[in-house]
């Protein structure tokens, strides 16, 4: 019983310390597309992009972060540190990116990069108050990576909105998404077309609320 409202109250202070500066974290798996979120909402709201988005996978093999990013939706306001992590995969093998065209001593060291990077975005688990967990729509939801992702936050009872991205192209299917991981809330959109954001920061400001 002690244990249970121990876990309770770290929830709630880990939901609403701090509501100057909330560290909003991305997650998910390679190229699902948390850095052109991360970029359509630095550009929403400070007109520029603050990280690389490619179709490589592990593109982004460091945390980074861009401070002070203050979103408005249905006239309230809250600003917040945006978290960039790399991709999380369960194995990573340096010929995936013989396919890129790099060469193999390019490819083992990006393997090997990649592997730090999602040790460390693991760890920033830690370190965020709320997380957006980016999916890409045309995929299946139900993958061991996907699972490992949610199982981890879960655990840290860190409050979550699911992002089904890509919803511009055929073969997406957002409400699967929704349907695999029916805990948390899930938004469609497309962060490469802007679709559906203003829906997306309304859902935010839920969760973070």
């Amino acid at each position: 019983m002690i244990k249970r409202l121990g876990m309770l109250f770290r929830g709630i202070f880990r939901a609403f310390k701090d509501k100057k500066r909330i560290k909003l974290g991305f997650y998910g798996p390679p190229n699902a597309g948390k850095s052109t979120l991360a970029n359509r909402i630095a550009k929403d709201w400070l007109g520029e992009e603050f990280t690389t988005a490619s179709a490589v996978p592990h593109e982004t093999r460091d945390v980074i972060v861009k401070e002070k990013v203050t979103v408005k939706s249905k006239g309230k306001e809250l600003t917040f540190n945006l978290v960039d992590t790399p991709g999380i995969a369960t194995k990573i093998d340096y010929e995936d990116f013989l396919k890129h065209k790099l060469s193999a001593k390019e490819a083992k060291e990006r393997a090997k990069e990649a592997t730090k990077g999602v040790i460390e975005a693991i760890k920033w688990l830690d370190n965020v108050d709320c997380v957006l967990v980016v999916l890409d729509s045309t995929q299946n939801p139900y993958s061991q990576v996907n699972i490992t992702i949610i199982g981890n936050l879960a655990a840290r009872n860190i409050p979550v909105l699911i992002v089904a991205n890509k919803m511009d192209l055929k073969k997406a299917d957002v409400k699967k998404v929704a349907n695999a991981f029916p805990q948390y809330p899930t938004v469609g959109l497309s962060a490469f077309k802007g679709l559906n954001m203003e829906d997306f920061y309304e859902q935010l400001f839920k969760v973070v609320r």
